[in-house]
């Protein structure tokens, strides 16, 4: 993993907000927020690896919000503990609040935007990507990477499931503008990948 590059997004509508894959400190996105005037309603993580989460439980606690993920991955949390020791940041609690689990299908967020929220276990157990038809932008997590595909190697990871993730992706047929956030790195398109990706031609 390499937290550097992680690509945390932030979703906004009017004065309101929410973060997918918290990454670094709460406090670092309290400030923000709070220059931008902006109200956090909720918190969303793909899956559980500590540099996709590291905020979510303090802002959380912060705001007096839920946060959301996946359940299969609620035992990565404390176990990224380990990761956050290496980056010098700070260890999520033992007794941190719990997220809400988060199952495939349609929901809307802060009221008005639609969201889609696609299983994609292979990287984790429990992992998710989110993809909003209005605006056809994906939120990948680390399933798919603009040059590569998500470890197998941590815990809960699975390299069979993976492909299946991904396959199950290409299947949806998303639009080829459909511009990808992927968990880590630069973005990229869903034509970009069906031209350039060796897992998704």
């Amino acid at each position: 993993m390499e937290p550097r590059f992680t690509n945390s997004v932030l979703v906004t509508s009017g004065g309101d907000c929410a973060i997918f894959d918290a990454w670094g400190r709460a406090e670092d996105w309290i400030k923000l927020l709070g220059s931008r005037g902006l109200k956090l309603r909720a918190v969303y993580a793909t899956h559980g690896h500590s540099d996709h989460i590291s905020a979510a439980p303090g802002l959380a606690v912060h705001y007096n919000i839920p946060w959301f993920m996946n359940a299969a991955d609620v035992p990565l949390v404390l176990w990224g503990n380990q990761i956050l020791d290496f980056w010098e940041l700070p260890r999520i609690p033992d007794d941190f609040v719990a997220p809400h689990d988060l199952h495939a299908g349609k929901t809307k967020i802060l009221n008005d935007i639609e969201m889609e929220i696609i299983a994609s276990p292979g990287h984790s157990l429990g992992g998710v990507m989110f993809y909003f038809p209005e605006y056809k932008i994906l939120l990948t997590g680390d399933t798919i990477f603009r040059d590569g595909v998500g470890r197998t190697d941590l815990p809960g990871g699975d390299a069979m499931q993976l492909q299946e993730s991904i396959a199950k992706l290409k299947s949806l047929h998303l639009p080829d503008d459909t511009y990808i956030v992927h968990g880590h790195g630069e973005d990229s398109m869903i034509g970009w990948l069906k031209q350039n990706h060796p897992f998704f031609k």
